[in-house]
C-alpha cells in the first residue's frame, strides 16, 4: 500500500481565479513549494484509495466559502472526488506566517545575518506549527508525511494572499 510510485502527487495546482499579485518573494515560496512537493512527497487519498483508485494524483487546490478543497484526479485520469477542510481552524497559523514572512522579507534587505537568522528561527517555528495543525485536519482523509504536509502548507498560505 505504501508504493512511492503510486502514493504520490504527481501534479499539483492552484485556483489562481482570486489572485491579483504576489511580490516577488512569495511567488518564488510558491515556486519552490510546487517543485519540491512534486519532487517528493507522499500523499494517499484514504477514501479513493479504499474505492480502488490509484495515484499518482493530480490535485488542484483552491479556497471555496471559507473550506480548502482538494480536488484529486487518480493515474487513470479520472476523478477521485474532492476533499475538503475547514480553515477555521488554520487561519492564526496563516495569519501568523504572513506577519513573520513579511519582517524575514524586511529584515532580508536591512538587519544583520544574527537579526535575520533569529526571524528565520521563529519563521520555521510557525511554519512548522501550520504543518502539525494541517496533519491533524488531514487525518483520516490523506496519508502524508511531515515535509508534503510543510509544503502544502506553504500553497495554502499563497492561496490566501490576494494582493
Amino acid at each position: 500500500m505504501n508504493d512511492p510510485a503510486i502514493n504520490r502527487i504527481a501534479s499539483i495546482s492552484l485556483d489562481e481565479a482570486s489572485v491579483i499579485a504576489r511580490s516577488e518573494d512569495v511567488e518564488r515560496e510558491r515556486q519552490v513549494a510546487l517543485r519540491d512537493l512534486v519532487e517528493d512527497n507522499l500523499f494517499r487519498p484514504l477514501r479513493a484509495s479504499e474505492n480502488g483508485q490509484q495515484g499518482p494524483w493530480q490535485v488542484h487546490l483552491s479556497v471555496v466559502d471559507g473550506m480548502l478543497a482538494w480536488n484529486l484526479t487518480d493515474g487513470a485520469n479520472e476523478s477521485a472526488g474532492t476533499i475538503g477542510l475547514g480553515l477555521a481552524r488554520m487561519k492564526r497559523h496563516v495569519r501568523d506566517y504572513f506577519a513573520i514572512c513579511d519582517s524575514y522579507y524586511k529584515a532580508l534587505r536591512r538587519n544583520s545575518a544574527q537579526e535575520i537568522e533569529t526571524i528565520d528561527m521563529a519563521r520555521r517555528a510557525i511554519h512548522d506549527r501550520g504543518t502539525r495543525q494541517l496533519l491533524e485536519s488531514l487525518e483520516g482523509k490523506v496519508e502524508t508525511d511531515f515535509t508534503t504536509a510543510r509544503r502544502l502548507f506553504t500553497l495554502i498560505c499563497v492561496l490566501h494572499i490576494r494582493a
